[in-house]
């Protein structure tokens, strides 16, 4: 029996935007609640700071890493079945979790196969609105953004809520249910009816070859080259700093997430008004980051991008130097308001400056290989700042420093780069550049102009998206 299709830019779409949204929020946002735990899961498997760190770490880092194998299972099963199947494993992953015995356990059940299955549901229900909006793309994604700001908002919340009731194992137990709802969202992406069929679809399958092994070796190396862009890493200059950049910078982002409720509740500050400080900066993210995002997709802004996310990454740094300076609330407020501003300008421009980098019809391998690479800091930024404390006798006071360290460090470096490669370049080379691109609305297609004069719209394969 034939699927019926749904019309691109119809009244459908939009509740394809409210799917997207309450999967980002039940997906990204849910690792900003981890701290909450993290001195109950320490305490239970009288374990360091270092190891406790490792499950923070294996989640966030496959939430991001996944990006290449969600692209293959798109490409086979659609939009539709990954965000279910998305949903499935992390709903699993945690129920599992709640029953685990060992940290082992727990970094494979609640960190691997969670962080896998939210990465399935997450990029799923983003490249799925690259098909729904074509004219209104810039605005979908940007109020699809919302939901990782009510993720941050309310997960921290819950967590502390049903931490004191039901213990970390019940809270994870129910959280599997919580998960689930994924799989609801997933079902509610329908087939799309595209007027240009996605590159996917235009390659068919070699035929079977009579010596399987030299087959088999170059199937491995068009898929690698098709998914993750390391052409593109040894030969483009600016995409080599960026990426080097960026991981370097990841090494310290992430730890306020991590340990800013322990910090706080370690100098004094009561658990729930702890809790409240992870709220208060997804709360502000509600506003700041779908602003950031539209004034980051301007034109006016497009030479300087690269330089806007360079001050943002130090704004960010620098504000991490205010919170190791005091753990009274009030102080820690105000941080968490500053931060709020500074993490919005990175989360908004990350992929922009990407776009701008890299040529369009490569930008999905690049970002693929972008965020495996991103996602190696991220396994062992936590793990790391845990070793800090350990040898600090848990002074997180240097955990603060040494996020500020690789923030500004990182800020600093790919600003100077960036001027340097810029005036090497020759005067004519960037404006025919900016002439072959007229419009690029987000990060799930472009639009190009051909010699003719007439607007074609293109579809990269799977377009990965990932949070900062």
């Amino acid at each position: 029996m034939p699927q019926v299709l749904e019309r691109a830019e119809g009244c459908w779409a939009w509740v394809v935007l409210l799917a997207s949204l309450v999967t980002q929020g039940l997906t990204l946002g849910f690792p900003t609640c981890t701290g909450i735990f993290f001195t109950e899961l320490q305490h239970e498997f009288q374990a360091s700071n270092s190891e406790t760190s490792w499950f923070p770490s294996i989640l966030t880092a496959m939430l991001h890493a996944g990006g290449p194998l969600c692209s293959i299972l798109v490409g086979r099963f659609g939009c539709r079945v990954t965000v279910m199947l998305g949903g499935a494993l992390a709903s699993l992953g945690m129920v599992a979790g709640s029953f685990c015995r060992t940290l082992s356990q727990l970094y494979l059940t609640a960190g691997f196969i969670t962080g896998l299955g939210m990465c399935f549901s997450f990029q799923s229900s983003i490249t799925v609105l690259g098909f729904y909006f074509h004219h209104h793309r810039a605005l979908a994604n940007a109020l699809a953004s919302v939901g990782v700001s009510l993720g941050i908002t309310l997960w921290p919340l819950l967590s502390r809520y049903l931490l004191e009731d039901l213990g970390w194992r019940g809270t994870f137990l129910v959280f599997g249910g919580v998960l689930l709802h994924c799989c609801v969202c997933g079902a509610i992406l329908r087939p799309v009816a595209t007027s240009v069929a996605p590159e996917t679809t235009e390659e068919a399958p070699p035929p079977p070859s009579k010596a399987p092994a030299p087959g088999c070796l170059a199937a491995c190396g068009r898929a690698i080259q098709r998914h993750l862009a390391f052409d593109i890493l040894r030969h483009n200059a600016g995409y080599r700093v960026y990426t080097l950049g960026v991981m370097w910078m990841i090494l310290g982002f992430p730890l306020p997430h991590v340990f800013l409720v322990p910090y706080a509740m370690w100098h004094g500050v009561d658990e729930h008004r702890a809790a409240l400080l992870i709220s208060i900066i997804g709360f502000s993210n509600i506003f700041l980051r779908p602003m950031a995002g539209l004034v980051a997709g301007r034109r006016d802004f497009a030479g300087h991008r690269k330089y806007l996310f360079s001050l943002a990454a130090l704004l960010n740094g620098l504000t991490n130097l205010v919170c190791a300076a005091s753990a009274d609330f009030r102080v820690l407020v105000g941080y968490c308001l500053l931060y709020s501003v500074s993490m919005s300008g990175v989360g908004a421009l990350i992929f922009q400056v990407l776009m701008d980098i890299v040529p369009m019809d490569r930008f999905s391998s690049a970002l693929g290989l972008f965020t495996v690479l991103e996602s190696v800091s991220i396994l062992i930024s936590p793990p790391l700042a845990g070793l800090l404390l350990d040898t600090t006798n848990n002074n997180f006071s240097y955990v603060f420093y040494m996020s500020s360290f690789f923030l500004i460090s990182a800020a600093l470096f790919m600003g100077g780069s960036f001027c340097a490669l810029q005036k090497k370049e020759r005067p004519g080379k960037p404006a025919e550049a900016e002439g072959a691109i007229t419009e690029v609305p987000s990060e799930q297609g472009l639009m190009v102009e051909d010699s003719r004069g007439s607007k074609k719209q293109l579809y990269t394969e799977v377009m990965y998206v990932t949070s900062v």
